[in-house]
């Protein structure tokens, strides 16, 4: 007898939307069919659509050092309550930054106390820690993160071109792939500079010291760098249709590259940014809404390979101040993610439930090789979202899990209520609550290489 069963749900599996029961063994989706027998439990799911969990690949819940912004605890349950079931946490914000394997083993301690759900870890790439990354990789990193701008905080510098190749160079011998923040370091901070000289320091002038010119540029010029190391590059947080281009163009050149963008660029546009002012302040920053058509363009074109929350929140008073450029650079939009592919993709654009799937599970899982996740599979573990597509609410203050209840999406209208999100066969949330707060646990790759087209879990 199953442990679990799902009954009559809409089941977004990798080879189409099928209405069937998903049955539960020992964590694992022991079977997919159109009746399964009886359970020690069983969910209603009729009416209801079912998701693979969502993996986020790129946030931060800055622990240890720097709870007080957002740890792992309350992080993790804004995920679970958005429909996520991993997390992919960044090297900086947490004291002392991931860039060796004693802050590594420090953070895995840290988190494997406090997350509820599974996580992997991003180790540093920084100026003069090449020879760590080897050690990362035995901890279990799932790779490299660079900044190719200022990343804001002093201990986690930007990585100059040398010290980005070689850091690739090394990556690509222990087959993991280089993350950058792709901004160029010249053309943002002489903006700035010019800005802070002729006393312009608003939302505006903030804007234009990050152009699109300056994320293309970089984006190019880490695609050749990556090319010429064997890397395997993924470039965060997209903000523009440009910037997929330049991907997509370093790609049949030959560089083995994943594009990232997030919901907040799919969400929110530069306007919005004028109107809610520190709360939607993010670098790259939200472009013009001609900009971001183009990036639903390619999203709906499939060009786009995952979608990320950037979640990085700060206590609030590092989100006030007359001067906008020192204000604190971050989205808090944990919970979000799904809820816009939903809402501004599958409603208001027709994008394909099974892309969705793909951009926020099977895909990251793929990529970053997760045995056994990303797809609802017989045999991949039970992560897994049931979600009312039909059910629609707002954002508010109390239905937010995360630290400081501050968010750019306060008060939007979404359709697609979260009724449920289970890992490896247990709810950790249902019906506006969090329940079971013990079943996180650190994913590391899987040690064989896999393709764009095959899954260490399941086959897409």
């Amino acid at each position: 007898m199953p442990d679990l069963v799902v009954r009559g749900g809409s089941l977004v599996t990798p080879s189409g939307v099928v209405r069937a029961d998903l049955a539960v063994e020992d964590g694992c989706i022991c079977a997919i069919a159109p009746e399964v027998g009886g359970a020690s439990e069983e969910i209603d799911a009729r009416g209801l659509t079912v998701l693979p969990g969502v993996i986020d690949v790129h946030l931060h819940f800055n622990q240890p050092g720097r709870e007080d912004w957002e740890g792992a605890a309350t992080g993790s349950r804004a995920l679970a309550a958005g429909g996520g079931v991993a997390f992919f946490d960044m090297p900086l914000n947490s004291t002392p930054c991931t860039v060796g394997r004693a802050e590594f083993e420090a953070k895995r301690c840290a988190l494997e106390k406090s997350s509820i759900t599974d996580f992997g870890l991003w180790g540093g790439i920084v100026p003069g820690n090449r020879d760590a990354l080897g050690e990362l990789a035995e901890c279990g990193a799932i790779g490299f993160k660079a900044f190719m701008a200022d990343s804001g905080l002093p201990e986690f510098p930007r990585a100059d071109d040398l010290t980005l190749f070689e850091g690739m160079r090394e990556a690509a011998r222990v087959n993991l792939p280089v993350a950058v923040h792709a901004e160029s370091h010249e053309i943002t901070q002489a903006l700035a500079r010019r800005a802070a000289e002729e006393g312009r320091r608003g939302v505006r002038d903030f804007l234009n010291s990050r152009p699109v010119l300056a994320e293309v540029e970089a984006i190019e010029r880490a695609a050749l760098l990556a090319r010429e190391a064997g890397a395997k590059l993924h470039v965060v947080h997209i903000s523009s249709g440009r910037g997929v281009a330049a991907a997509l163009e370093a790609r049949a050149r030959g560089t083995d590259i994943s594009i990232e963008t997030c919901a907040h660029y799919l969400f929110f546009t530069e306007e919005d940014g004028e109107r809610l002012g520190a709360v939607a302040k993010c670098t790259p920053p939200l472009r013009d809404a001609c900009e971001q058509a183009a990036l639903w363009d390619t999203v709906l074109a499939g060009q786009v390979d995952v979608v990320a929350s950037d979640h990085s929140p700060a206590p609030p008073a590092m989100k006030r101040g007359d001067d906008f450029f020192r204000i604190w650079g971050g989205i808090a939009g944990a919970q979000c993610t799904l809820a816009v592919l939903l809402e501004a993709g599958f409603h208001a654009r027709g994008l394909d439930l099974g892309r969705i799937a793909e951009l926020t599970a099977a895909y990251p899982s793929r990529r970053f090789r997760l045995q056994g996740k990303g797809g609802l599979a017989v045999g991949n573990d039970a992560d897994f979202v049931l979600v009312d597509l039909r059910g629609a609410y707002t954002v508010e203050e109390s239905g937010l899990f995360q630290k400081h209840r501050s968010t750019p999406y306060m008060g939007a209208r979404f359709r697609g209520a979260i009724r449920r999100t289970v890992l490896r066969g247990r709810g950790v949330f249902a019906d506006g609550r969090i329940m079971n707060t013990d079943v996180g646990k650190m994913l590391r790759p899987a040690s064989f290489p896999t393709s764009t087209t095959e899954g260490a879990g399941c086959i897409i």
